[in-house]
């Protein structure tokens, strides 16, 4: 009897480790350039689902997860340009902010910030695009292939001039001097 109901029960737990490794979801590839780009929504501040598919769909997007540092702060300015640069050649900018909805929508009105933005005070994005960096930009083609990644912070603007020469070639316009624009209007 005792052997009958061990082999019961390991059929029955077999069974079950068969049944969860089926449910389970398998592992996520790992966020590298030349690699798509991972599945991504957010809502932004108005509540509406941002589909990073859909936006790499239309065309190439700039994703940067961010914070309101005094470092991201003076980097924005540069991204503000990138995205001034390209917006109109097909560059979408979404801005992710880890800081809560009340402090980044004070922040966007007084920056004026023209470019999809939402807020995400748990860090989900970081993990999404497994990142533990801030701030990270990822440069996605049309089609949502992975071109680019740029992690740190530079309130030089030089990573910005990387990020914006990059952009120019996917959308195949000339290179912005973001840098330069910047310091123009200082």
């Amino acid at each position: 009897m005792s052997r009958l109901m061990s082999a019961v029960l390991s059929i029955a737990f077999s069974a079950a480790c068969v049944h969860a490794a089926e449910i389970a979801p398998a592992p996520r590839a790992k966020v590298t350039v030349g690699e798509s780009a991972p599945e991504f929504k957010i809502k932004d501040a108005t509540g509406k689902i941002i589909d990073l598919a859909e936006l790499t769909a239309k065309g190439p997007v700039l994703v940067r997860l961010t914070c309101g540092c005094s470092g991201c702060d003076k980097e924005l300015a540069y991204f503000q340009q990138i995205n001034g640069a390209y917006k109109s050649e097909g560059l979408t900018c979404l801005f992710v902010f880890k800081e809560p909805d009340a402090k980044v929508a004070k922040y966007a009105a007084e920056k004026k910030l023209d470019m999809f933005y939402a807020v995400d005070t748990k860090g989900e994005s970081w993990n999404t695009f497994q990142t533990k960096s801030m701030p990270t930009n990822f440069l996605i083609e049309k089609g949502g292939k992975i071109v680019s990644i740029a992690a740190g912070c530079d309130p030089s603007g030089l990573l910005a001039n990387r990020v914006s020469e990059k952009a120019a070639k996917l959308v195949g316009a000339s290179a912005v001097d973001v840098k330069g624009k910047v310091e123009e209007k200082k």
